[in-house]
This record gives structure tokens, C-alpha cells and sequence, in this order.
């Protein structure tokens, strides 16, 4: 299991862009690479019912998303415009299906709040969702905090807290291995 970078169990959408890892020596790691992948992903993280099942059409969107925020953190992290596309992907994700979760009654549990997972629209749901987080990240104060990991080769996002630059102690081990081998070396 990896661990997960600092932000990433407060904000799904930065989880989301966290889902494909480099690892040194390895091939690259895709949490989202098959319908089932996809689909475990979004049931661990409550995005989806438990009785859900991805087809490649809907992990492909997925991972589409994931990319489009990709696009708007990086675009961030370097204080640039973000990409049309990227906007135009979050905010037709956010419209697309109610995100919010509905007021129910029953006489077991009482009044309560339930997120209906209509077979036909989890994926949209998901998508409503990581984009209406990414949307909230990015015009938050934490959105000073949104960083890219200082460890190449990681591609992953952290929110920084304190003086930390690294998504994981794993970067931070490599990072600081790496500075001192290059002193040695001079």
C-alpha cells in the first residue's frame, strides 16, 4: 500500500491526481489502469457503492479527469493559466449531476443525509465530485499549500505543511540521499 501524500485523505481530488506514482526502478504505478482498479479505487475512497462495476469507458474517464487536474495543479504550482480544457472539464464534471447529499427519512435511522449512486450515473457522481473538491482546493487558503513532491522522479501533489517538501518519507529518504551523494561527488 502507498501511503497516501499530506492533503490527499482531506481532498479527494488531490488523491485523484496522486493515482499514477514513479517509482524509481519501476514502471509507473496506475491506481486507476483497469475497470477494476477504477472501480476499487472509488469504493475505498466512498465514491462509489460497493456493488459498483467500471467499464473501460468509465475508468478511461476517470483517468481523463485526473489528468485535466493534473493540468490545473501544475498550472498552479507554477502560477501560470491553467488550461481551458482543465477548466472546462472541472466545471462540466461539477454540472453534470447533483453532488450533494440528499435528505432522507427512515424510521431505523431517522432523518439522514444519503448520496444516491444511481448505476447509471456513479461514474458522473465521482467525477462531480473530485471536480467540485479541486474547485474548493484551488480557491481555498490551503490553495498556497498545494505543492508538487521535490523528490524526482515523483509526480506527486502535497499540501506543504511546515518545511516539508516531499509526498512521503520515501522522497524525503531519496531526496536527502541524493544531496548527499552529490556532495561526496564534489
Amino acid at each position: 500500500m502507498i501511503d497516501r501524500a499530506p492533503g490527499a485523505d482531506l481532498h479527494p481530488g488531490l488523491d485523484v491526481a496522486n493515482s499514477r506514482l514513479a517509482i524509481p526502478g519501476q514502471p509507473a504505478l496506475d491506481l486507476l489502469e483497469s475497470p477494476e482498479a477504477a472501480t476499487r479505487w472509488l469504493i475505498d475512497r466512498g465514491l462509489a457503492p460497493a456493488d459498483a462495476v467500471l467499464h473501460e469507458i468509465c475508468a478511461e474517464r476517470l483517468r481523463d479527469m485526473r489528468a485535466r487536474i493534473r493540468e490545473l495543479f501544475e498550472a498552479h504550482v507554477r502560477q501560470t493559466a491553467p488550461p481551458p480544457a482543465a477548466l472546462a472539464a472541472i466545471n462540466a464534471a461539477m454540472t453534470r449531476v447533483p453532488t450533494a447529499a440528499e435528505l432522507r427519512w427512515d424510521p431505523d435511522r431517522g432523518l439522514h443525509r444519503a448520496t444516491p449512486h444511481p448505476t447509471d450515473q456513479v461514474v458522473d457522481r465521482a467525477l462531480g465530485v473530485l471536480a467540485a473538491d479541486v474547485a474548493d482546493l484551488l480557491t481555498s487558503a490551503e490553495a498556497s499549500r498545494l505543492a508538487a513532491c521535490d523528490s524526482p522522479p515523483c509526480v506527486r501533489f502535497l499540501l506543504r505543511g511546515g518545511r516539508r517538501q516531499w509526498c512521503s518519507v520515501r522522497c524525503g529518504d531519496r531526496a536527502r540521499a541524493a544531496r548527499a551523494y552529490a556532495r561526496k561527488s564534489h
